[in-house]
């Protein structure tokens, strides 16, 4: 049996729907239709049933995929064991990660490693932690960077394996002289007459705060709805709003704002993600290795 075609089922069955399948694998619903027809010819028997929009496997699906995964992680461990045997610490490393981490800690990782190893080349691709997880179980990259807040870390456990990487502390981001700036800490409720600046309000991080308010009996008012955290930044400098920040954010000095902690403590953590079968790669070993490293000399 084809293994793209072995793998085209396991998304499948993974993301339920022809067109998610799709998006994950970057085809057209048509080509995973026309993947998952030839797979069924192969085994000489159905593998899916279509309930409305959807798919499910059949009892024959359910039992390949299993399959499926552990041919995938054995081939994941050939890939590591010849990488070992040349020698080298070479090649492409495809890393995904959400945009706090990237700027606090994984472009001084990809800094060193290209000092370190000239002929690795780490390519970074900012994705939310859902995406990152979905890449990463779809082959497309190979490490990936997500939090607690976004995602269940124990999702899909027999598929990856965790690093923790750091704890985030979240903090209420102020315009310098706002009249709580002095405070020593505040609570979400005291903030339900202020304007809001969200980053990517879309986003798992934006979804998690604007949740966090309603728990606290309102919707924040948003006056900013920004796709970066720089515009952010700069409705808070500018008076116009506040925000909800990123411990991560405040490792490079913000002009115009302060930052104070929310009371209680609201922490996610955030963790280094890698298939099972590739933690001897030589090239994600290093880049593990590595971020662990500058995660705590930059963050403490």
């Amino acid at each position: 049996m084809d293994i793209t075609r072995l793998r085209t089922l396991r998304e499948l069955a993974r993301c339920r729907t022809m067109a998610a399948a799709a998006e994950s694998l970057h085809l057209t619903p048509s080509a995973v239709s026309q993947q998952v027809a030839q797979l069924e010819r192969e085994a000489d028997m159905a593998l899916i049933e279509r309930r409305g929009r959807g798919v499910v496997l059949t009892p024959a699906g359910e039992r390949l995929v299993a399959h499926a995964e552990r041919i995938l992680m054995v081939l994941d461990e050939a890939r590591s064991e010849l990488a070992l045997l040349r020698g080298e610490i070479a090649g492409e490393l495809r890393v995904a990660a959400f945009p706090s981490i990237a700027v606090a800690v994984i472009a001084e990782t990809v800094r060193a490693l290209r000092s370190a190893y000239p002929r690795l080349n780490v390519v970074v691709l900012e994705l939310e932690p859902q995406e990152s997880l979905s890449a990463l179980g779809a082959w497309q990259i190979d490490v990936a960077v997500i939090d607690d807040l976004a995602v269940e870390p124990d999702e899909n456990r027999e598929n990856y394996a965790l690093i923790p990487l750091t704890q985030d502390l979240l903090h209420v981001l102020l315009p310098i002289d706002h009249a709580l700036a002095r405070r020593d800490s505040l609570t979400i409720a005291e903030l339900r007459d202020e304007a809001w600046a969200l980053d990517s309000t879309g986003s798992s991080f934006g979804e998690f705060i604007t949740n966090l308010c309603r728990r606290s009996g309102y919707a924040p008012r948003i006056n900013a709805h920004c796709a970066g955290f720089e515009m952010v930044a700069a409705m808070v400098a500018s008076g116009n709003s506040i925000s909800i920040v990123s411990g991560l954010r405040l490792v490079r000095t913000l002009p115009g704002v302060t930052a104070v902690p929310l009371l209680p403590d609201i922490q996610r953590g955030v963790f280094l993600a890698y298939r099972k079968g590739e933690r001897d790669h030589p090239a994600v070993n290093v880049f593990l290795d590595e971020a662990v490293y500058t995660a705590d000399k930059v963050l403490g």
